[in-house]
């Protein structure tokens, strides 16, 4: 059981999706509704599937948060997380975090994702998954490697670095609503600590990298590119990566997803297709492992994680976050000055941590006051939610030797209950 050691009470407001006009409320009233009617189409669901999506888009956006079914597997693990709590209330006025993951919770319950039924375990984010992944723009990405190949190591290890950060742009649950794809431009990092991130993972590293990963497709690629690097380079010996236990997010990545990013690797033509062999030996021989802890899809930040999980990332030597909803996970999901330093907000994490987000959400810190001020005169505050803005943000001292009883949970919930 996990120690009473106290930490300063976090007084910064959680974020509801309950002010019109806010971002949060857009992804509630339009986000939400336009992909459960892109879900809806994408596969010959029949009429009970159908009728059971229709519900859903009605309930989340006018109705109250719905206890799950009394024989859904996962129900005291909801209960733990909150669920007991919300049910009731309308979705708008729960915090954002929890709203969302609940909604694609109660998303696979509509097609039949849990079953029993041929639907069973079907991602119904799979077609749009697959589309992205075939893309002409993918053999696009691929065959840059080829001109990377000749270029020394560091040079391949930081366009790796920055292909993984920038490659976020292909969120597709972001484009879904959006209209579009993102700029192809970007004016660059708000914030940089790369070098801090590759002096913990020098060249004769023997050490385990953690990867929380984000999103599939021509996100995860980079993101395997990179693990393919580290582990050829020897600047880390084994990387585990994180991946969601199910579908999430539209294009969150799952188990399912990694196989298919090794194939699109190890298919492709040239320098692409020996990454891609390497990772697939990296697999085979332990040296990459995949998990899917029930954690990634807790609508919790990571402050309570469970104990497996603070023991995991405490013993590596670095655990890198990937994507937007991950670092609102790592932060905190609150309305935080933009200035309050990262280390602050990240000294829970059992273990040196770094974040490498491109910015699509309101919640963003670790940056100087010239840098807030340029952005807040040149955009406003689009530039929190545009997705044109990225950083990378490193915690090299978070654990500072701290056990897993260091860390209480931050709600009256038990901690990280999974």
């Amino acid at each position: 059981m996990r120690g009473t050691v106290s930490r300063m009470p976090d007084t910064a407001p959680v974020i509801l999706g309950n002010e019109t006009g806010s971002f949060p409320h857009s992804v509630l009233a339009e986000r939400h509704p336009a992909i459960i009617r892109q879900v809806r189409g994408s596969l010959p669901y029949g009429p009970d599937r159908q009728r059971a999506l229709d519900a859903l888009l009605t309930n989340c956006t006018t109705g109250v948060i719905e206890p799950l079914p009394s024989d859904a597997h996962d129900r005291d693990r909801w209960a733990a997380w909150g669920l007991d709590t919300y049910a009731g209330q309308s979705w708008f006025d729960v915090p954002w975090l929890w709203s969302e993951s609940y909604f694609y919770r109660r998303l696979l319950e509509a097609v039949g994702y849990f079953g029993p039924g041929p639907e069973q375990a079907i991602d119904p984010f799979r077609p749009v998954k697959l589309a992205e992944l075939d893309a002409p723009r993918t053999d696009e990405e691929l065959a840059a490697l080829d001109h990377l190949e000749s270029r020394p190591a560091d040079e391949r290890a930081q366009a790796l670095l920055h292909g993984s950060l920038w490659d976020n742009r292909a969120d597709l649950g972001f484009r879904l609503s959006a209209g579009g794809d993102t700029p192809a431009a970007a004016p660059g990092l708000v914030a940089d600590d790369s070098e801090t991130l590759w002096s913990l993972l020098p060249p004769s590293g023997a050490g385990t990298l953690c990867l929380i990963a984000d999103n599939a497709g021509r996100e995860l690629i980079p993101d395997l590119l990179l693990i393919a690097h580290l582990l050829a380079e020897g600047r880390v010996e084994q990387t585990v990566l994180h991946v969601k236990p199910y579908p999430y997010y539209v294009s969150d990545a799952t188990p399912a997803d990694v196989l298919d990013a090794l194939r699109r690797l190890t298919a492709a033509p040239g320098a692409a297709s020996a990454y891609g062999r390497r990772l697939w030996s990296a697999t085979t021989e332990g040296r990459l492992t995949v998990r899917a802890h029930p954690f990634s899809c807790a609508p919790l930040p990571y402050a309570e994680m469970p104990d497996d999980l603070r023991a995991e990332f405490a013993a590596a030597t670095l655990t890198v976050v990937k994507g937007d909803l991950n670092y609102r996970r790592l932060v905190g999901d609150r309305r935080r000055p933009p200035t309050t330093p990262f280390t602050d907000v990240t000294d829970y994490f059992p273990g040196p941590v770094a974040a490498l987000r491109t910015l699509k959400s309101e919640v963003v810190c670790g940056l100087d006051a010239d840098t807030e001020a340029a952005l807040v005169a040149a955009e406003g505050q689009r530039w929190r939610t545009g997705g044109t803005h990225a950083l990378i943000q490193v915690n090299a001292g978070a654990g500072g030797g701290r056990g897993a009883d260091a860390v209480p949970s931050v709600t009256g919930r038990a901690p990280g209950a999974s």
